[in-house]
């Protein structure tokens, strides 16, 4: 797996949330809203989700595996300290 493209839009106003990123996939395969978020222990990246009728929130879309998810942080975090 290839992260070919990573889009910031740095997000004002937000205490906790400072960005948003989209990322493609080996060209072919596209994550809108991918949330970067600070916390105590530094930045880290939040999955799109939606909220379910009971308030909870489920994952749209997220890596499989801790490689997986740990290239696309990298990949991410990278990327919004560039800008």
């Amino acid at each position: 797996m290839e992260i070919t493209s990573v889009k910031i839009t740095k997000v004002e106003g937000n205490m906790r949330v400072k960005g948003v990123a989209s990322i493609t996939i080996d060209n072919c395969f596209v994550v809108h809203n991918i949330k970067i978020i600070e916390s105590q222990k530094g930045l880290f990246i939040g999955m799109p989700s939606v909220k379910t009728a009971d308030g909870s929130f489920k994952d749209i879309a997220h890596p499989i595996d801790t490689e997986a998810r740990d290239k696309i942080q990298k990949a991410i975090l990278e990327e919004y300290e560039k800008i």
